[in-house]
Protein backbone atom coordinates (compact mmCIF):
# COMPACT_ATOMS: atom_id res chain seq x y z
CA UNK A 1 0.00 0.00 0.00
CA UNK A 2 1.19 3.19 -0.96
CA UNK A 3 0.66 6.24 0.60
CA UNK A 4 0.81 10.34 0.61
CA UNK A 5 1.59 11.12 4.17
CA UNK A 6 4.52 13.08 2.90
CA UNK A 7 3.26 15.24 0.43
CA UNK A 8 0.26 16.36 2.82
CA UNK A 9 2.43 16.62 5.91
CA UNK A 10 4.55 19.10 3.94
CA UNK A 11 1.30 20.89 3.16
CA UNK A 12 0.17 20.64 6.68
CA UNK A 13 4.19 22.44 7.24
CA UNK A 14 4.51 20.41 9.66
CA UNK A 15 8.24 18.03 9.64
CA UNK A 16 8.45 14.45 10.31
CA UNK A 17 8.88 15.23 14.23
CA UNK A 18 6.37 17.31 14.59
CA UNK A 19 3.80 14.95 12.91
CA UNK A 20 5.00 12.25 15.20
CA UNK A 21 4.89 14.18 18.47
CA UNK A 22 0.72 15.18 17.35
CA UNK A 23 0.09 11.12 16.47
CA UNK A 24 2.52 9.56 19.35
CA UNK A 25 4.73 7.72 17.61
CA UNK A 26 8.49 7.82 16.45
CA UNK A 27 9.87 10.00 13.81
CA UNK A 28 11.36 6.93 12.73
CA UNK A 29 8.05 5.63 12.26
CA UNK A 30 6.54 8.52 10.14
CA UNK A 31 9.44 8.10 7.98
CA UNK A 32 9.43 3.95 7.49
CA UNK A 33 5.45 4.80 6.87
CA UNK A 34 6.30 7.52 3.91
CA UNK A 35 9.01 5.39 2.47
CA UNK A 36 6.78 2.72 2.31
CA UNK A 37 8.49 0.30 4.56
CA UNK A 38 6.01 0.33 7.28
CA UNK A 39 1.98 0.10 6.78
CA UNK A 40 0.78 1.54 10.30
CA UNK A 41 -1.67 0.28 12.12
CA UNK A 42 -5.43 1.64 11.71
CA UNK A 43 -5.28 3.29 14.40
CA UNK A 44 -2.42 5.34 13.58
CA UNK A 45 -3.33 5.72 9.79
CA UNK A 46 -6.62 7.16 11.18
CA UNK A 47 -4.75 9.68 13.62
CA UNK A 48 -2.41 10.72 10.71
CA UNK A 49 -5.68 11.46 8.50
CA UNK A 50 -7.20 13.51 10.97
CA UNK A 51 -4.35 15.22 11.86
CA UNK A 52 -3.56 16.30 7.97
CA UNK A 53 -6.85 17.38 7.72
CA UNK A 54 -7.69 14.89 4.86
CA UNK A 55 -9.71 11.71 4.46
CA UNK A 56 -7.82 8.43 4.50
CA UNK A 57 -8.08 7.31 1.10
CA UNK A 58 -6.90 10.02 -0.06
CA UNK A 59 -3.94 9.23 2.23
CA UNK A 60 -3.50 5.86 1.79
CA UNK A 61 -3.89 4.34 -1.83
CA UNK A 62 -3.82 0.39 -2.68
CA UNK A 63 -1.42 -0.49 -5.21
CA UNK A 64 -3.12 -2.90 -8.44
CA UNK A 65 -1.24 -5.31 -7.94
CA UNK A 66 -2.43 -6.19 -3.86
CA UNK A 67 -4.59 -9.13 -3.96
CA UNK A 68 -7.42 -9.05 -1.30
CA UNK A 69 -8.19 -12.89 0.19
CA UNK A 70 -11.55 -13.31 2.06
Amino acid sequence: MKNKIKIYRNLAELTQDELANKTGCTRQTINAIEKNKYSPSLELAFRIARILNVNIDKLFIEEKNESIDY
